[in-house]
């Protein structure tokens, strides 16, 4: 008896162990596939970083605050308006005002990065 419960215990712990390993490296190629769509190099590795961290990406952001390009006056007008209609004392939903704080967030992480890119660049030209 003892013999069937510890192969069961074996048996488990490899196909855990397996499916694990299979879902660290789909994460890992996810990662890599991102870094690549923010533009590669380190630019697009702290992006996708970033992206992580922060729990949305720069398409979705954009989507919500409905802006096209990262421009800092378009993201603040987009925000503030979107902020305000969503108020809850106004009958707005608390979760679309807190989505739209978050994507404001998200995109001023990205201008955030972009700047920083463009003065290491520039600094390493000079």
């Amino acid at each position: 008896m003892a013999k069937y419960i510890v192969q069961i215990v074996v048996l488990g712990t490899q196909i855990v162990g397996k499916a694990f390993a299979k879902a660290l490296r789909q994460e890992y190629q996810a990662s890599q596939e991102a870094a690549k769509r923010a533009g590669g190099g380190r630019q697009g590795s702290q992006s996708a970083a970033t992206s992580a961290k922060t729990g949305i990406s720069v398409e979705e952001a954009k989507k919500i605050l409905n802006i096209e390009k990262l421009d800092p006056a378009k993201i603040n007008e987009s925000y503030e308006h979107l902020f305000n209609v969503n108020d809850k004392n106004k009958g707005g939903s608390f979760y679309l005002q807190s989505k739209v704080v978050r994507a404001k967030e998200r995109l001023d992480e990205e201008l955030k990065i972009q700047t920083d890119s463009a003065t290491s660049k520039n600094k390493s030209e000079s």
